[in-house]
């Protein structure tokens, strides 16, 4: 009995040395990720307030550049209003409307040019029926369901146990790829946004060259850097929770 207890004793060595595996790599997953997160966030925020300052040579706000891009564009039907908060500037393809926060919608610094005319690349984009625009458009809704499912799913399985691991990674698997999807088409949706961005405001003199445009260009590039983050951490996701069921299908054969 003391020799058949020694061996079941043994055989399960390995399969606590593998969960305390397990669980060390989605800790480092976990910390990295969010890492990468914040700092990308910390960033964009640091490099806006360094450019958000002092006044551009043109004099012009941003809700007066927006508006100005879109008229020489011959977008008429976009209306600019004014958010709350800060850097929660966005454009809403639904309503056709693009939203600025208080700072970059009075604002007349590099700053304050470059987020108005990033949002107006995004009415630009709309306006010429942009395809990846047209695709993230058409994901938010199965989107929103996926981070339902990504953040409830876990606890779920955990308290009430009705959910088998491998279907519930299997689920896991289908929402992060997802939302891996949806952050990988906004990546050319952001980027072409911020080119445009960069483009008309050196083309139609609303920022000078030199310390202006490079103001423009180093608060757009940071705000890039915040899409980039949330795709590593989706594909992250994706690929951590794929992979156990590929790698355990092939060991089954």
């Amino acid at each position: 009995m003391n020799t058949a207890r020694g061996l079941k004793g043994k055989e399960s060595l390995p399969v606590v040395r593998k969960n305390n595996e397990r669980h060390v790599m989605i800790w480092i997953l976990f910390i990295g990720t969010m890492a990468l997160s914040l700092w990308a966030a910390w960033r964009v925020k640091a490099v806006y307030a360094r450019y958000n300052q002092g006044v551009v040579r043109s004099g012009l706000t941003g809700a007066e550049v927006a508006a100005e891009i879109l008229r020489r564009k011959r977008i008429y039907d976009v209306e600019i209003t004014e958010g709350e908060g800060m850097l929660g500037d966005h454009y809403d393809p639904l309503h056709k409307r693009l939203v600025l926060s208080p700072d970059n919608f009075h604002g007349r610094t590099p700053a304050a040019l470059g987020v108005a005319a990033h949002e107006a690349g995004h009415a630009i984009q709309h306006s010429l029926a942009y395809k990846p625009l047209h695709w993230r458009m058409a994901a938010v809704g199965i989107t929103t369901y996926a981070n339902y499912v990504v953040m409830l799913l876990p606890a779920l399985g955990l308290f009430t146990g009705l959910i088998q691991p491998l279907t519930g990674a299997l689920i896991m698997a289908v929402a992060w790829g997802a939302i891996m999807l949806f952050n990988l088409v906004t990546l050319p949706v952001e980027f072409d946004a911020s080119r445009r961005a960069k483009a008309v405001l050196a083309d139609f003199g609303f920022i000078a060259p030199g310390a202006e445009a490079t103001g423009v260009k180093k608060v757009l590039d940071a705000a890039a850097w915040t899409y980039v983050a949330a795709f590593i951490t989706s594909l992250a996701y994706f690929l951590w929770h794929l992979l156990p069921l590929l790698l355990g299908n092939n060991r089954s054969r």
